[in-house]
């Protein structure tokens, strides 16, 4: 099979294919060696991994100098990671924008609540930092809509917290799929299913601390551009149940399957989008906006592509993944940490090769949290002038455009169709 490849050719190709991507960034701000100045907004729960994954993996090209929460403890606890990994502690605050004041920070990261990055992103670009924003990059279509106008004539980089881009085996997806491993490929099949009981994380019902109070939390600055009301302790930890702050499904996971089918299969934005799904198991003395239940058909139609959707919250049994379906094999990347790949049963008519090709299996372990090491790293390195970004505000756009098309397909009934010319969408 001298066209095949091997489990060592997969690595191979695979950095070959990662080498490829990455050139000489617009902006060689700072030197080879030295560290980038930082500030954190946001060390909740995200933030905070965000926070450890920078030092596992890239503790000699960070420097931490401020961090930023609104809610108290979670400032200090992030405050207390990097005095730990640092030995000194940084400038702690409740405003994000003490942070893009000061002239010597040289990049943020924002990890707040969905409806918070349109706002801060542009802040930050305005202020001349580079940023790593989480996605989804922004709360609706026009806002992100702005992002990437305004990116345009930024000189900053900005990556898109879409880290599935940075993890290994989407890479070995990409390559394999490049060189016709699985022949045409017209069908991928994503998915993301958990058992989330009522107040466990997976359902978006973190646990609430007990310290949590309007005194303790900066209610009116959490808040932002969404609708004034009373402090409500739910609603500040748990945002990703209410449309005010989140879209649930749809920005969280769906974001990145839809994101990273996109990279690995070249493609842009879906032509049509039309979504279904509901709020099915929790019924009962639940005030949540958001779907537990989500399907989403995604056409590419110029490229004869689709994309199959589907996200339960009450059944774990298929984990989460993606399906490759080309016409001579299947590539599958389950739970972010495996690489199947299965070729079609030969039949008469088909590429010869097929007859030879071996069924391959690739674990490996922790695979997640290297591959937000690799994004970060990334992020590092095209601020230096060493990479492109992997996932640019293009990409973030791209994304995040599928994901809150099908909310306004979802919750307008409707079939949704984009004009990826003009960057508008309009009803069917």
């Amino acid at each position: 099979m001298s066209q095949e490849l091997s489990r060592r050719n997969f690595v191979r190709n695979s950095a070959v294919a990662a080498a490829a991507m990455a050139g000489p960034a617009v902006l060689p701000a700072l030197g080879q060696n030295e560290k980038i100045n930082m500030g954190w907004i946001g060390t909740g729960g995200r933030g905070y991994y965000l926070l450890q994954r920078a030092y596992d993996g890239n503790a000699s090209a960070v420097n931490v100098t401020a961090v930023c929460d609104t809610f108290s403890t979670n400032m200090n606890r992030g405050k207390d990671l990097v005095a730990t990994r640092q030995g000194r502690a940084p400038k702690a605050v409740a405003d994000y924008k003490e942070i893009l004041n000061d002239k010597s920070i040289d990049a943020v990261v924002i990890a707040t609540p969905e409806h918070l990055h349109h706002r801060m992103l542009l802040d930050a670009l305005a202020a001349g930092k580079h940023v790593y924003v989480e996605k989804p990059l922004s709360h609706t279509i026009e806002e992100a809509q702005e992002i990437l106008k305004v990116s345009k004539t930024s000189k900053s980089i900005v990556q898109v917290g879409t880290q599935n881009r940075s993890n290994s085996l989407y890479q070995m997806a990409k390559t394999m799929i490049e060189q016709g491993i699985i022949g045409n490929c017209h069908y991928t099949r994503a998915f993301w299913y958990r058992n989330a009981l009522p107040t466990g994380a997976a359902a978006w019902r973190y646990s609430i601390p007990e310290d949590l109070s309007a005194q303790t939390a900066d209610w009116q600055r959490f808040l932002g551009p969404a609708s004034k009301r009373e402090f409500n302790r739910a609603r500040y930890s748990q945002w990703r149940l209410y449309w005010d702050y989140s879209s649930g499904i749809a920005t969280d996971l769906m974001v990145h399957q839809t994101d990273v089918t996109a990279f690995v299969m070249g493609k842009g934005t879906p032509s049509s989008i039309i979504a279904s799904g509901g709020v099915y198991r929790w019924t009962e003395n639940d005030d949540r906006d958001v779907p537990d239940t989500w399907s989403v058909l995604l056409d590419y139609e110029a490229e004869k592509f689709h994309v199959n959707y589907s996200c339960y919250l009450g059944n774990a049994k298929f984990g989460y993944g993606e399906q490759f379906c080309g016409n001579e094999g299947t590539i599958e990347v389950i739970n972010r940490s495996t690489l199947n790949y299965y070729p079609e049963v030969f039949a008469p008519g088909m590429n010869e090769n097929v007859k030879e090709r071996k069924e391959l299996t690739i674990t490996i372990p922790r695979n997640d949290n290297l591959a937000v090491e690799a994004h970060i790293r990334n992020f590092l390195n095209a601020i230096k002038g060493k990479e492109q970004a992997i996932a640019p505000v293009r990409a973030g756009f791209d994304a995040v455009v599928a994901g809150l098309l099908s909310v306004v397909s979802y919750r307008e009934g409707k079939k949704i169709l984009w004009d990826a010319k003009t960057d508008t969408y309009k009803r069917a």
